[in-house]
């Protein structure tokens, strides 16, 4: 029996990060894969929401559940290489409630 060995691939998967302040806080926000992070400046949570996206891989890849996940967040696989969903636009928009 012949020994076979895998090469590692390396994916590269972009997302957006929207970065807003609550309170003393900034909170980033890494979609379309919905992970979130916070810090003292938006540098820090852009920094920990990073880290954070990075252990999300890391977990998904380990527990088998990496593919269906990007799947489900728009990401497909093209040529060997991941393509990410294609952002028409991302607005800020309001709603008016009557209180």
């Amino acid at each position: 029996m012949q020994a076979v060995f895998y090469k590692e691939v390396v994916m590269a998967i972009e997302y957006t990060v929207q970065i807003w302040k609550e309170g003393e806080h900034y909170i980033a926000h890494a979609m379309p894969l919905d992970v979130m992070s916070s810090g003292k400046t938006p540098e820090e949570a852009k920094n920990a929401v990073r880290e954070a996206v990075n252990l999300f891989i890391a977990t998904a890849r380990d527990i088998g559940t990496l593919n269906e996940i990007l799947e489900e967040c728009g990401y497909y696989v093209r040529d060997k290489e991941t393509v990410s969903p294609s952002w028409i636009s991302v607005e800020k928009q309001q709603v008016e409630l009557s209180v």
